[in-house]
């Protein structure tokens, strides 16, 4: 597997999705995140972007447009679901005392050789297990 810089949450590849007039700046942000960076993600990340903007986000995203984007995305590094990975996952959400998703996450970016999670669902600038974790929208908002 490549590795990659930095690991991207679904709410960088949500944001990079939406329409919304308010969130311009983070679409654009976003944007610029995925046209530019040496990223991966993970299976996980793809199936909770195809939910929340199919169905959850405020201005739903028609299911063919969501998959041609996801479809881009694949092109880059993508951590699958492994029983190595669960075990990872369990050990940091004990660890750090975080939500089982969010650990599942951090495992998959430390799998993949990412330095580095993007993502607007942890603290700013901690470290988990040496990948730390940055929101690129902190000044979009």
């Amino acid at each position: 597997m490549p590795a990659a810089d930095v690991f991207l949450d679904s709410n960088v590849l949500l944001h990079a999705l939406s329409d919304a007039p308010q969130e311009r700046a983070k679409r654009d942000r976003a944007a610029a995140v995925i046209a530019t960076a040496n990223f991966g993600t993970s299976y996980q990340v793809l199936m909770e972007t195809w939910v929340v903007a199919t169905r959850q986000m405020a201005r739903p995203v028609s299911p063919v447009k969501v998959a041609a984007f996801l479809e881009q995305i694949l092109a880059f590094p993508c951590i699958a679901g492994t029983a190595g990975l669960y075990r990872q996952a369990v050990r940091l959400a004990t660890r750090y005392r975080i939500h089982p998703y969010d650990a599942a996450i951090l495992a998959a970016a430390r799998e993949l050789g990412a330095r580095h999670v993007l993502s607007e669902d942890f603290n700013h600038g901690q470290t988990y297990d040496g990948v730390q974790v940055l929101n690129p929208f902190r000044s979009a908002d």
